[in-house]
């Protein structure tokens, strides 16, 4: 490590004898040092390092040392510790996205369904508990606004629907999309915010005629639509807040993208064991055929 810190400091132009005598080491050690073969921990470090860039990438450069980690030993069967991991990522200057929130704020009406929830986001099997929300991001051509319906057993998306404008029609699409994917069982909850897309007429008519029991947290509270917050932050520090957009298309594509070519099929959450939620919901139908 001396030795590198040695190298790197000269190719900054501060002199080998200078940095010798600040580190306490002699230069005769220093050279032998830079002489000798790598150990088979070096090598192994090294090769591990262009796995680890490789799942970095392949995340889009979104994954922390959690996450690489999880891939690693689940993904590949590579068995290491995490704070190497950390370690080597740190060495490689690689880091995952950090956290962060966007409030948005619009003036709720008054909830036509009782919260049937009360914050308990726990279900015992897919398509039992919905939760559903909207957001926003600029484009250079105007701003893009999202609906999504999270289905909280798999974590996984299961209808979507974007759109220039935040009618109910937008929220309403993405319902409709959930309900023609998945054929919820009658009973099943489907729990929003009280925003006025949720509680238009249009939401609760295609959610009675569904046989869908509607929920609503109290007003201007994200904490009692939590799940929903967590996905639009991930949602946003890993695709949104990235780079600029040129056009209201382009950022539509790559919503879609994401969420159809990473966040379902690919992306691990630490509340799923590190599986995505497809890999989830495989194992879990597996398991009830199986029984």
């Amino acid at each position: 490590m001396s030795a590198r810190l040695v190298q790197e400091l000269a190719a900054d132009g501060v002199p080998v004898a200078l940095t010798c005598r600040v580190l306490g080491i002699s230069r005769s050690g220093l050279y032998e040092a830079l002489r000798r073969p790598p150990s088979a921990r070096q090598l192994a470090d090294a090769a591990l390092s262009n796995t680890i860039a490789a799942i970095h990438h392949r995340s889009r450069a979104t994954y922390g040392a959690p996450r690489v980690h999880a891939e690693l030993r689940l993904g590949l069967g590579v068995a290491c510790g995490r704070k190497r991991v950390a370690r080597l990522m740190r060495a490689a200057g690689l880091v995952g996205v950090c956290h962060r929130r966007k409030r948005r704020g619009q003036r709720p009406l008054p909830a036509p369904h009782e919260d049937l929830v009360q914050r308990r986001f726990v279900a015992d099997g897919p398509d039992r508990l919905w939760c559903t929300d909207i957001t926003e991001h600029p484009t250079a051509t105007g701003k893009v606004y999202c609906a999504a319906v999270l289905d909280v057993f798999t974590r996984k998306i299961v209808g979507w629907s974007i759109a220039d404008h935040m009618r109910a029609e937008l929220v309403v699409d993405a319902l409709q999309m959930a309900i023609w994917r998945r054929r919820p069982a009658p009973g099943a909850i489907v729990h929003a915010d009280r925003g006025s897309q949720y509680t238009s007429w249009i939401f609760g008519h295609r959610l009675r005629a569904a046989g869908l029991l509607g929920s609503m947290g109290r007003v201007a509270s994200s904490v009692d639509n939590t799940m929903m917050e967590s996905f639009w932050s991930t949602l946003q520090r890993e695709l949104l807040d990235r780079r600029s957009w040129a056009s209201q298309a382009d950022l539509a594509s790559a919503i879609f993208e994401w969420i159809e070519g990473f966040y379902n099929p690919r992306r691990r959450h630490s509340s799923l064991g590190y599986r995505s939620p497809n890999q989830f919901e495989d194992l879990h139908t597996a398991a009830t055929t199986a029984a």
